[in-house]
């Protein structure tokens, strides 16, 4: 079943109404804040890094602060979110090129945050709509992944041909919202494992239709 404009439409505000709380789940300040935090959230739950920055923002959330800082000091703060040491060698590179190529300040487009250490497409998609509140594509994780191929949006695996093939059905106005509601909804409802289908308020329109689910 692939859906029509109209139903892709019904899906997104029936999503919308089902998960209001779907918002960006890293805890941030300043957009340099949230750099730092994408940067930590790779391979590590939102929660574990939302317990990690107090500490580290209240001292060091300057590109200065961690352009300066000792790399073991910064491979012991960001410890707890794993993969530390090549996060820690991004995290000095990614601010260091913040100072000299852009004054200290975090880019706006996302030729530019690409450019940066350690940020991928998916972690610029972030960053410009929860910094800026320029949605321009959709970050997708595991969870965007699962929900997008199981409701028939998208059969590809690479994370970024979803992207594209979402961007070319879903709206402008509602890529933010899809942002965070496929998180949410693959968080709560269409888990991996055991997706609690008989209580999905999109099982009308997903294509799965009784059939086995795709992992």
């Amino acid at each position: 079943m692939k859906l029509n404009n109209k139903q892709i439409i019904e899906l997104i505000e029936t999503l919308k109404q089902a998960h209001p709380e779907a918002t960006c789940s890293l805890d941030f300040n300043t957009p340099f804040e949230m750099v730092i935090a994408v940067m930590l959230s790779a391979q590590c739950t939102d929660e574990r890094v939302n317990k990690t920055t107090p500490s580290i923002f209240n001292k060091y959330n300057k590109p200065e602060d961690f352009a300066n800082i000792d790399i073991t000091l910064l491979e012991k703060l960001i410890h707890p979110c794993g993969f530390y040491k090549n996060k820690a060698k991004n995290i000095k590179a990614c601010s260091q090129k913040l100072i000299s190529d852009f004054n200290g300040e975090v880019p706006t487009t996302m030729e530019e945050l690409i450019a940066l250490p350690g940020i991928g497409r998916k972690s610029a998609n972030v960053i410009m709509l929860e910094a800026f509140n320029k949605p321009v594509g959709i970050a997708v994780d595991t969870h965007a992944k699962r929900v997008s191929n199981r409701i028939g949006l998208s059969s590809k695996t690479d994370p970024e041909k979803i992207e594209q093939d979402l961007l070319k059905i879903i709206p402008k106005e509602y890529i933010g919202d899809v942002n965070h509601l496929f998180v949410y909804h693959g968080r709560k409802i269409c888990d991996s494992r055991k997706p609690k289908c008989d209580v999905c308020p999109i099982n009308h329109l997903c294509a799965k239709n009784n059939v086995k689910l795709p992992k």
